[in-house]
């Protein structure tokens, strides 16, 4: 289903779906969902318009969005469409105005929205904007919405699901700073405010991803050929964690990353400077 290879069904461990578990469970919902235009959001979208749900979508595309709304409500659900860059102060206020003028409130927040960038520090110093459009759309944008909707989701019992990354884990690699910068800020974050939110009756869900097959992670050459996770077994790994209110979602492999991560942190120092003086010595030599 997932068109998988050996070592991505080993590494990644398909379980079975329940569509119809998640169907019940959306049932009369209204879930947000950004970066829709492509990868896991348009999966999500198309996943959750299975459901009798409103099902708010948001991404910068306007042509894409059009187009997933009109197969999606081919089906049960109702969708509207949010075209906004949510770096764009004017364009978030628009959306939290929308959000707030709902008649029957939000259930569900996933923050899917995000920003990729692989680039030396040597090639980012005069760059600076390279650090600040990606915490813009990795951190500032979903906390800027969710300290927005958190009054919102409290009144429905609502539910927060971030797709993060397992670099947010694990021991940091050169190269990509601006990257896991941002996304283990919004990680802590989520974390740290998790009990408040509980306390309020809000659920909180961390998809923790390896590399997943989207558009995102075409420019970087290093992954071609590399495995990684179908964006649709993403999509009902979400849905997992809302019919289950799972807080968390890893790999069965990241818990000895973790671990390894701290247990062999000094020899990882060396490894690695050892590996991006070569690198950066036969770059030179080209």
């Amino acid at each position: 289903m997932y068109n998988y290879t050996l070592l991505e069904r080993f590494l990644f461990m398909p379980r079975r779906f329940d569509l119809s578990d998640l169907i019940k469970e959306l049932e009369g919902k209204t879930v947000l969902i950004t970066g829709v235009s492509s990868g896991i959001g348009r999966e999500l979208a198309f996943l959750f318009g299975k459901a009798r749900v409103h099902l708010i979508l948001v991404a910068r595309r306007q042509e894409e969005l059009q187009r997933i709304k009109a197969e999606i409500e081919k089906g049960p659900a109702a969708v509207s469409i949010f075209p906004a860059d949510l770096r764009n102060e004017e364009e978030m206020e628009s959306l939290l105005a929308f959000l707030h003028a709902l008649p029957n409130g939000l259930d569900i927040v996933i923050n899917n929205a995000g920003l990729s960038i692989n680039r030396p520090i040597s090639k980012s110093l005069d760059r600076y904007h390279d650090f600040t459009r990606t915490m813009a759309i990795n951190y500032f944008a979903p906390v800027q919405l969710l300290l927005s909707t958190i009054p919102l989701l409290a009144k429905k019992k609502g539910h927060i699901v971030n797709v993060s990354t397992i670099n947010a884990l694990l021991y940091p690699v050169p190269y990509w700073a601006a990257y896991q910068a941002s996304k283990g800020a919004f990680d802590t974050w989520l974390r740290s405010a998790a009990p408040e939110l509980k306390v309020r009756g809000i659920s909180t869900s961390s998809i923790y991803l390896p590399l997943v097959k989207t558009p995102m992670i075409a420019p970087t050459a290093a992954y071609l050929g590399k495995p990684a996770m179908s964006p649709v077994h993403v999509a009902e790994i979400i849905g997992r964690a809302i019919c289950h209110n799972r807080k968390v979602y890893k790999p069965w492999w990241l818990g000895p990353g973790e671990l390894a991560s701290l247990v062999f942190k000094w020899p990882l120092d060396m490894l690695v400077s050892r590996l991006v003086k070569k690198k950066e010595a036969g770059a030179g030599g080209e």
